[in-house]
């Protein structure tokens, strides 16, 4: 005698070796034994043999229309056998028994299993739900395979392109338009970027990577709300000064302004004069809010997003001509450079002029402060500020900038709409310059004597500290080693960092004689401490990511196929002229830090951002050392 029995959700056949009434012991088809509960035992027959039972039934259950069966039961619960006799006119054999059993057991949208061999058919509402339901499953799956055979195609199936952000950026697997997709990626072997780049969905790689950034830290856009910026202070005391700042041409939140007044007999009263909007915008006031979910300026090539609204900036930058608020620190400094004096306050500063480094360096650089600088407008005042930096950093006994290290400067021309029309010019000028080193060092001695004068009166501030070699941000007035001062506290950019923001609002608080909005130890402090941390990390992240694609985009533009670099270590180089780093496995195993090298260019994706370059040769000038810029990477 032979059983049919249930298994692990499957049918199951063998022959009954002993029958102890609740078990069975029985040989399956394989030859092996085992023991199996009697209650599991659906069918008992004497032929065919185990292993032709369910072979024989597979057909004839293929050929039962589930409909008809369903048309054909009885709405209460029945068992197979019983529906079999019913289905077939007569006592079913063991195959025809088996073959229900197999075809019941196939439609669960038509019937509910009820027990061993047991079943009810489904409802009629819950059957017509039921069939909508895989209706629906199965013209998804056509519509999947219809997506992924456009998509192999590298054509965009309007739905997918609907899509592009959300499969770029934060892909939703439960989506069929996620899976064909992804199916196609697979199928392709190439990255969702790319398989939407061919097909279409992505215009240039500039906007990829510009709209990923965008996703990420600025998902409700980048526009401001409505709000007006607020009024200057009318009741600030007028400086007896006339300021100028110094930056680049691009530069619109001009932050700070110098001013000397010469003092004869004495030496001269020097000072650093900084914008002040923490004067009109107040904490926990809508435009702080838009300063709390920025927390700085974006900058990259081309292009920047302001931390403020343009209102706001104009109102408060410190522009040429226009007289300004501005929390100054007036030093004063004897005639052998020495700072024998300070002072803070709040005013209204005059600033005379916005010079611009691409106007003043020809005139003002290393070479003429040394030959002979020519005549123009506050060259005596720079000269005097040259001096007093130069004396700052013999104080310190640490360089302002790190020698070797070149800037950079990226001029896009062209519409950024259509970024693959513009064009690209990258200068390089060297780091450390007298200009540099006067704004470094004038704004390292505010940075520090404020933080200083917040840590005596012990109000709350946010500092830069460096120990150990590790920079980072913290409320306690920690020394700042790399700089070598006792604290370091970012004031000097309240238009551009919210850090210096907060603590201008402090540093204000404690001129004014005022509570200050942040209290020791406060845990809203802490909080924007933390969030302008990792946000200010990611903004420069997102900077050398958009440097290096314009760079790639240089190299193209140029059409370079052989480079010089620098090597550096682990196989990795600095390209000249760029700040660009590639990694080139190609390089020599004897290569070492500092040594000469010529590449061939052999290819790039400005999708992933990646160069490659093959090894040429050494160049004679392999002996130049490398900088420090090794350390500041």
């Amino acid at each position: 005698m032979h059983v049919l029995f249930e298994e692990d959700g499957g049918f199951r056949t063998g022959t009954i070796l002993a029958d102890n009434e609740a078990s069975l012991q029985i040989e399956m088809a394989s030859g092996k034994r085992s023991k199996i509960k009697a209650a599991n035992v659906l069918l008992r027959y004497p032929e065919p043999s185990p292993a032709q039972l369910l072979e024989l039934a597979g057909p004839l259950a293929e050929e039962i229309e589930p409909e008809f069966l369903w048309e054909c039961a009885n709405d209460g619960e029945f068992s197979f056998v019983d529906f079999a006799r019913d289905y077939y006119g007569h006592a079913p054999a063991p195959v025809e028994a088996s073959a229900v059993l197999l075809a019941l057991h196939a439609a669960p949208v038509y019937f509910h299993r009820k027990g061993k061999g047991h079943f009810k058919k489904a409802p009629p509402d819950i059957l017509k739900a039921a069939l909508a339901s895989l209706e629906k499953k199965r013209q998804q799956a056509l519509a999947i395979e219809h997506w992924v055979e456009e998509l192999k195609a590298f054509r965009l199936p309007p739905e997918i392109g609907a899509l592009t952000d959300s499969l770029l950026y934060a892909p939703d697997r439960n989506r069929p338009e996620t899976k064909a997709f992804e199916t196609a990626c697979a199928a392709t072997g190439l990255s969702a970027a790319q398989l939407l780049f061919n097909c279409g969905a992505i215009k240039s790689a500039y906007h990829f990577h510009h709209r990923r950034f965008l996703h990420e830290q600025f998902p409700k856009g980048t526009a401001f709300p409505a709000l007006e910026a607020p009024k200057l202070p009318g009741d600030l005391p007028r400086a007896d000064v006339l300021a100028f700042s110094i930056d680049d041409a691009a530069t619109t939140e001009i932050d700070d302004a110098l001013s000397v007044t010469f003092l004869p007999g004495i030496g001269s009263r020097i000072g650093i004069h900084i914008a002040a909007p923490g004067l009109a915008i107040t904490h926990g006031s809508p435009l702080d809010g838009v300063a709390r979910a920025r927390l700085s300026t974006v900058y990259m090539p081309g292009n920047k997003i302001t931390m403020l609204p343009d209102a706001v900036v104009e109102r408060y930058t410190l522009a040429g001509g226009v007289d300004c608020p501005a929390v100054s620190l007036y030093l004063t400094v004897n005639e052998s450079l020495e700072v024998v004096g300070h002072e803070s306050r709040l005013e209204i500063v005059h600033i005379a002029a916005n010079l611009r480094h691409h106007e003043i360096e020809p005139l003002f650089n290393a070479e003429t402060v040394v030959s002979g600088v020519p005549a123009f407008r506050f060259r005596d005042e720079l000269l005097h500020l040259w001096r007093f930096a130069n004396a700052c950093e013999g104080r310190r006994g640490k360089p302002s900038a790190v020698q070797g290290i070149n800037d950079y400067n990226f001029a896009i021309e062209g519409d950024l709409d259509d970024p693959d029309a513009c064009r690209v010019e990258i200068s390089e000028r060297k780091r450390g310059s007298p200009l540099d080193k006067l704004v470094a060092e004038l704004m390292i001695v505010a940075n520090s004597t404020w933080g200083g004068l917040l840590a005596e009166k012990k109000i709350a501030c946010l500092y830069r500290a460096q120990t150990q070699g590790k920079v980072r941000m913290t409320t306690s007035p920690l020394p700042h080693e790399g700089l070598g001062v006792p604290q370091y506290a970012w004031m000097t950019s309240p238009l551009r960092r919210y850090c210096d923001l907060v603590n201008q609002w402090q540093l204000i608080a404690c001129l004014s004689g005022e509570t200050p909005p942040f209290a020791q130890k406060s845990a809203e402090l802490f909080a924007a401490m933390r969030d302008f941390e990792v946000t200010y990390a990611a903004y420069g992240d997102f900077q050398r990511q958009m440097e290096r694609y314009w760079c790639l985009r240089w190299l193209r533009q140029e059409g370079v196929t052989e480079i010089d670099a620098t090597v550096r270590r682990e196989q990795n180089v600095k390209l000249d002229h760029l700040p660009l780093f590639v990694r080139v496995p190609s390089l020599p195993a004897d290569a070492v830090t500092g040594q000469r090298v010529r590449l061939v260019v052999e290819g790039m994706d400005l999708l992933s951002l990646e160069l490659g370059c093959r090894h040429l040769q050494v160049l004679a000038d392999s002996a130049a050392t490398l900088g420090a810029e090794e350390e500041e990477q």
